[in-house]
């Protein structure tokens, strides 16, 4: 049986030509994957149908050799926790109640609410900052802390997967910092795999282990930082110039955009 999260051949979009052209990926297990790419190239579509949002014209998703798109709701839920973009909350909600409701996958007909899902609720929202918000309208609240209190949803559900598209949406860079700190730190200490749609190619390549890059629907680059994030890749990918060199922080390659204005 082949573990972990497997794309295989995956056909998908929204009308008669497919946004995704026969896609194949492997997720490695326990590691971070960011994938990159121009806007339209595929990267949303890929996460909705990774998470069964989405059902594939052709291809299958495997999860530890088990079809998503066939597997039950809930057992499904138990293992993948999922960040969609633009999430909606029931008007009125508060914080605690939308967090809370991370735990339901992990519960049956007559099961009843635990000491563990009150630990798990209260770890998720110290982990993002957002325990003060607890008795607050998620409505009320601006982008930024909206954006933090659905990583904490996802973050309840206490999966080992984690789906994130475009995690740091309306998050300042400290914020956009401390989120991906957060993801890493719950990939290295519970081992989860984490796997994110993200724009900024630079902090794709400080924080990922394996950087994908999607063109027109299909993988154009997948592997380490250091093989994927180069000027050939972002001329390709975005049609960009730029110039790639070492980041003096993480050691990770880096890219310098290049414009019309701005040159010396």
């Amino acid at each position: 049986m082949t573990e972990g999260l497997v794309v295989s051949d995956i056909k998908a979009g929204y009308g008669p030509r497919p946004v995704l052209q026969g896609l194949s990926l492997p997720v490695p297990k326990g590691r971070i994957t960011a994938i990159v790419g121009a806007n339209a190239c595929g990267k949303s579509t890929l996460l909705r149908t990774m998470s069964r949002l989405l059902a594939p014209a052709a291809g299958q998703v495997l999860l530890d050799g088990k079809s998503v798109h066939r597997m039950p709701p809930r057992e499904l839920a138990r293992q993948m926790g999922l960040l969609p973009q633009a999430p909606l909350a029931p008007d009125g909600i508060t914080v605690l109640d939308l967090v809370s409701r991370g735990r339901h996958p992990h519960h049956g007909i007559l099961s009843r609410w635990s000491a563990a899902d009150d630990e798990a609720v209260a770890e998720a929202l110290e982990a993002t900052g957002t325990a003060d918000l607890a008795e607050r309208a998620v409505d009320e609240l601006s982008g930024g802390q909206r954006q933090r209190v659905w990583i904490a949803v996802a973050l309840a559900q206490q999966t080992g997967l984690l789906l994130l598209d475009e995690p740091t949406t309306f998050l300042d860079i400290a914020h956009q910092i401390e989120v991906l700190d957060l993801l890493t730190d719950l990939n290295r200490q519970r081992g989860a795999t984490i796997v994110m749609v993200l724009h900024d190619l630079n902090l794709a390549a400080r924080y990922a282990d394996t950087l994908v890059a999607l063109l027109a629907g299909r993988v154009h680059a997948a592997g380490p930082p250091e093989e994927v994030l180069t000027e050939a890749m972002v001329e390709a990918v975005f049609g960009l110039p730029c110039r790639t060199l070492t980041d003096p922080v993480s050691g990770r390659p880096m890219m310098l955009p290049i414009g019309r204005h701005g040159r010396k």
